[in-house]
């Protein structure tokens, strides 16, 4: 019987070196001490790369400040500021401020700023990713000739978020600057010398409504700002035009813009299902066509062509949104031109009545003025043109009655026989302060034909015209009951012309209840005209 020593498994003998035949079986103290000299190597090799990372270390509150200077041409400071390492190296800033120029104003101020680099970046000065919240951006006047010498950096950052507010200061000390509230803005592939991506969502403060926009900007154009490139695409919505005063709708846009700074030309549409002009309280659908291009060194826009359709109508218009020299804030000056519009459709806008008080086709060349200021928008807007009207009728009842019993008594007819079409209706008007003033107003109704001035209020439609006609037959005729009796005396006082009499006459009241009659009170003064 074996032992239990003897069935107990036996090592096999350490491996011999074939050379000199010793045991290749590593002695205990030796492992120790290749251990320890891999330790102690990798130490230095830490030590070596930390030296090494901390002179180059990019996200020092120096390092950063100086780098955030020479990119704004600016005087950067930093209220407080801490350094990540893991699991992203980086540093978080707060306070930021950017002063710039001899005033020392504000350019940019950021309540915290984040930036987000990566261990492979740091060699190739590269970000990833830098976070700005609650930023401020101050824009000076257009203008004010306030120049950048920013520096050129090899800075790459991958994509910068951010929010806040951008300010433009106005160029009137006393007036109110323009400030957008920024949701969000996306900009990528940021780096010196090339174009950036960007997406904006934004608050626009007048008309106020909600803009987004993408496309490209860049690559910066040193001391010729005016001549960086810019493109991309847009929409707004919900923008309240009630902010003007004397007009009211919710519009709707979206377009195309590529160009440089000094000139982007835009084209796009506009949407108005609920347009309005107070006065009249009627809303239309307002829908247009547009090109034009905008200055934004200087704030200017330039209208190439804008086809306005409200109901039957066509207008074209061209013009101008921009500052003139002598005057502060900007002045609108465009040109109106309907060729076949219908006049049911502009009365429509500033009268109450429905249907409108007139109805014909309307041919209308005008030029219209909207300057700066806080006025409603009847009372500034200034306007100055000349429009003809053919085949004019009148929906309401009295008013048409009025005309047929002028071009009756013209005639020489009973009421029953006349005909109830206004012809020929044309002048020339100068509006200002919601006054129209008419000159060399002229029409015809069967039977008659006048000649006209006077003016019309827009803000409370009174009427007030006088003039001449020239009837088709002896005055007496053109009214009834005791006021032709007199009149018979008369007849022979006016001058007699060769295809009738002309008699003064005058338009007064409203222009909803218009009166009509003959101006037997200044007689000469009238045939003077």
């Amino acid at each position: 019987m074996s032992s239990p020593a003897s069935t107990r498994a036996v090592a096999p003998p350490p491996p011999l070196d074939q050379t000199t035949g010793k045991s290749l079986r590593q002695h205990p103290r030796s492992n120790r001490r290749a251990i320890i000299l891999s330790i102690v190597a990798a130490c230095i090799v830490a030590c070596a790369a930390a030296v090494l990372l901390i002179r180059i270390w990019p996200f020092t509150e120096r390092a950063v400040v100086e780098d955030l200077a020479e990119a704004s041409d600016s005087a950067v400071t930093i209220r407080t500021s801490h350094r990540t390492y893991f699991p992203i190296p980086g540093c978080i800033l707060e306070g930021v401020e950017f002063r710039h120029g001899n005033d020392n104003w504000n350019l940019i101020t950021i309540d915290k700023l984040t930036i987000e680099g990566s261990y492979s970046g740091i060699l190739r000065r590269r970000v990833p990713r830098v976070r700005i919240e609650g930023g401020h951006v101050f824009v000076p006047p257009f203008g004010s000739n306030v120049t950048f010498q920013t520096q050129h950096s090899k800075l790459e950052v991958d994509e910068i978020v951010a929010n806040g507010t951008v300010e433009f200061a106005s160029s009137d000390p006393k007036g109110q600057s323009l400030r957008f509230e920024v949701y969000e803005a996306l900009l990528q592939s940021v780096r010196w010398g090339s174009p950036l991506s960007y997406e904006l969502k934004l608050h626009n403060p007048e008309p106020p409504g909600e803009i987004r926009t993408h496309g490209k900007f860049g690559a910066w154009t040193t001391g010729h700002p005016g001549d960086t490139p810019i493109s991309g695409e847009y929409d707004f919505d919900h923008a309240d035009l009630g902010v003007y005063g004397g007009i009211a709708g919710m519009l709707s846009s979206k377009g195309k813009y590529d160009g440089v700074l000094k000139h982007i030309d835009i084209a796009g549409v506009t949407d108005m299902p609920d347009f309005e002009v107070k006065s009249g309280g009627h809303k239309v659908k307002l829908a247009t066509q547009f090109s034009a291009f905008v200055d934004a060194i200087h704030g200017d826009t330039f209208l190439k062509s804008v086809d306005a359709r409200f109901g039957q109508t066509s207008m074209i218009a061209a013009g101008s949104v921009a500052g003139t020299k002598g005057s502060k804030g900007k002045s609108a000056l465009i040109d109106l031109t309907a060729r076949r519009g219908r006049i049911e459709d502009i009365l429509g806008l500033f009268v109450k009545d429905r249907p409108s008080p007139m109805s014909g086709e309307i041919a209308l060349k005008a030029k219209a003025e909207l300057p700066p200021g806080k006025e409603p928008f009847l009372e500034k807007v200034k306007l100055q043109g000349a429009f003809g009207i053919d085949d004019g009728t009148f929906s309401k009842a009295e008013t048409q009655k009025s005309v047929d019993e002028l071009s009756a008594g013209a005639k020489g007819e009973k009421m029953e026989d006349a005909e109830t079409v206004l012809t020929g209706l044309k002048g020339e008007v100068a509006m200002e302060r919601g006054i129209a003033t008419f000159s060399d107003l002229s029409f015809g109704v069967p039977g008659a034909s006048a000649h006209m001035y006077g003016t019309y209020n827009i803000l409370n439609h009174r009427i007030d015209f006088h003039g001449r006609m020239r009837v088709d037959t002896k005055i007496s005729k053109t009214t009834t009951g005791v006021k032709a009796l007199l009149l018979k005396a008369i007849d022979p006082f006016f001058k007699k012309k060769r295809k009738g009499e002309v008699v003064p006459v005058h338009i007064t009241g409203t222009y909803e209840h218009p009166q009509f009659g003959l101006d037997l009170t200044k007689p000469k003064e009238q045939e003077n005209k």
